[in-house]
């Protein structure tokens, strides 16, 4: 108990210190939201990760989807590290540092009103961005608590208030620049909790071949054995939807995309592509095998609730408890206990900084002239507002073991955020035809599907029909819905409605094309 401790105390030091380190360079909105579009590479790509994966992927996924697809889910952690990083940086990366910075744009509702002419499509998407945060803030702190109160038996409650806490604290000192850095920092600890804890679980179950063995021999409701050792699992289309929402869903959310916002310059777009990937195929990779071998803990108390259903959450901690009988396992939780920590805590910090410069700046700043301290000044305040709501719903979800479980909630933030954005972000990055209507069509579709999940998840509505009740059933498959329609919807809207000044559009996009210059160290080769 007293390792845990040690390295949680070293870990919260790290964290607040940084905070104060990084004040100086928080002096104005610039640096308090971007950092001054100045962080390299790495800090830039860990920031990128850390953001990507965290308690919400390792409690939450690994431990639902390892039990749904078997070793099969491993696919999900590949494909967030090829579609999720490596595509969305190729794609997404140079184009988006080249347009927020011509458009001076600091969040994505403000990319939106630019690039679009449009202040009410800005304030949309800023409500968007605050609303559909909330439900994902408050699985990460539900991911957290199922940890600590395995770990230390601390009361749920009381966990989530003191990582509110502390996440506020490092957030309102340091901004931008201590998220990057603690994200780097708690980067390192994930790369190499993840490789400590994968090496536990398989050396418990009689190393890696034992392991295949057992998963083999587990029946997976057909008859058959070795569905949950398969290449593609039992459920094909389920595992391909969970991979579509969770790699290519990156692609539309505000806090991943704010990264490209922040990154040095073209040459650190290059260098980042290929460290975020890297850091996403042994991360998210790891937590997904991980999590596919969540069937040899079934018979665990805590697994099967009363009416028979999983207990999603709890099957990573058990997985984790099981270590406990080992003279070196208390070391291995401490350690994933700090590696989940680090995980939630950036996701955590990048979550919160976002809703709150989209409420500063895309909200309430245009409709008055503020200074920059009142400036930074309210994103601190909608800090500390955004991160009570979220833990407060986080604890009334506690009071409601049945309502749903964090990969619910996830799924609902990534359905509607996705949905909502990915189409017009991405097709406005490329295409000029890109109209204020389609834009306004894939924020309603996005919204609209999500809703109607949700309505049909709490019984308000109901469905005859068996491919509906499909789709609706699962936050995740509606959001793949959403995805996929606003990619198809947005081009067809585009060519049908008015669209914006060809001077206007011409000017924009030359950016791409515009010819800088450079010191001649940088041009000429040293002799």
């Amino acid at each position: 108990m007293l390792i845990k401790f040690i390295l949680l105390a070293v870990f919260f030091a790290t964290m607040i210190g940084v905070g104060f380190y990084a004040r100086r360079h928080s002096t104005d909105v610039n640096g308090f939201v971007l950092g001054g579009r100045s962080v390299g590479p790495w800090l830039t790509a860990f920031a990128f990760g850390t953001s990507y994966f965290s308690a919400v992927i390792f409690i939450g996924y690994a431990g639902q989807f390892g039990w749904n697809f078997g070793l099969a889910s491993t696919w999900i952690g590949l494909g967030n590290a090829f579609i999720g990083s490596l595509l969305a940086w190729s794609i997404l990366g140079r184009r988006t540092r080249i347009m927020t910075q011509h458009l001076d744009s600091k969040t994505m509702p403000d990319y939106f009103g630019k690039r679009f002419n449009c202040e009410k499509i800005k304030i949309a998407a800023s409500i968007i961005v605050f609303i559909f945060l909330i439900p994902y803030t408050a699985s990460l702190y539900n991911g957290l608590s199922s940890l600590f109160n395995m770990a230390f038996d601390i009361p749920y409650a009381a966990c989530i208030i003191v990582m509110a806490l502390l996440t506020c604290a490092y957030v309102v000192f340091g901004g931008y620049m201590a998220t990057a850095i603690n994200d780097f920092i708690q980067g390192i600890i994930m790369l190499v909790g993840i490789v400590a804890v994968v090496a536990a679980i398989l050396y418990t179950n009689g190393g890696f071949n034992q392991a295949i063995i057992s998963l083999s021999q587990i029946d997976a409701g057909t008859g058959a054995l070795g569905a949950y050792t398969s290449f593609f699992g039992p459920d094909l289309f389920s595992l391909l939807s969970v991979v579509l929402l969770t790699s290519l869903g990156t692609w539309g959310l505000p806090q991943m995309i704010g990264k490209f916002y922040a990154i040095k310059c073209e040459d650190s777009i290059k260098k980042g592509t290929i460290i975020s990937t890297f850091f996403a195929i042994i991360v998210a990779g790891g937590c997904y095998f991980l999590g596919g071998f969540a069937r040899l803990y079934a018979d665990c108390e805590g697994i099967k609730l009363a009416n028979g259903k999983i207990a999603f959450d709890q099957i990573v901690p058990t997985m984790l408890n099981s270590l406990t009988q080992y003279s070196w396992g208390n070391l291995i939780i401490a350690i994933v206990i700090v590696l989940v920590l680090a995980a939630s805590m950036s996701t955590l910090s990048s979550l919160v900084l976002t809703s709150s410069s989209t409420l500063t700046l895309d909200f309430i700043e245009h409709k008055k002239n503020m200074s920059e301290n009142k400036k930074l000044l309210v994103m601190r305040i909608f800090i500390a507002f955004f991160v009570a709501i979220s833990a407060i719903i986080a604890i009334i979800k506690d009071s409601y073991p049945g309502f749903t479980f964090i990969a619910q909630m996830m799924g609902v933030s990534w359905g509607a955020l996705a949905g909502a954005f990915l189409a017009p972000f991405m097709y406005g990055l490329y295409w000029k035809k890109t109209t204020k209507a389609a834009v306004w069509t894939c924020f309603a579709f996005g919204i609209f599907i999500t809703i109607i999940q949700l309505m049909y998840s709490f019984g308000v509505i109901t469905f005859n029909n068996e491919v509906l009740k499909y789709l609706f059933a699962s936050s995740i498959r509606s959001g793949v819905v959403s995805m996929i329609g606003g990619i198809i919807l947005l081009p067809i809207v585009s060519l049908f409605t008015p669209q914006m000044q060809e001077n206007v559009l011409d000017e924009m996009f030359n950016c791409y094309e515009k010819k800088v210059l450079v010191p001649v160290k940088e041009t000429l080769e040293e002799e």
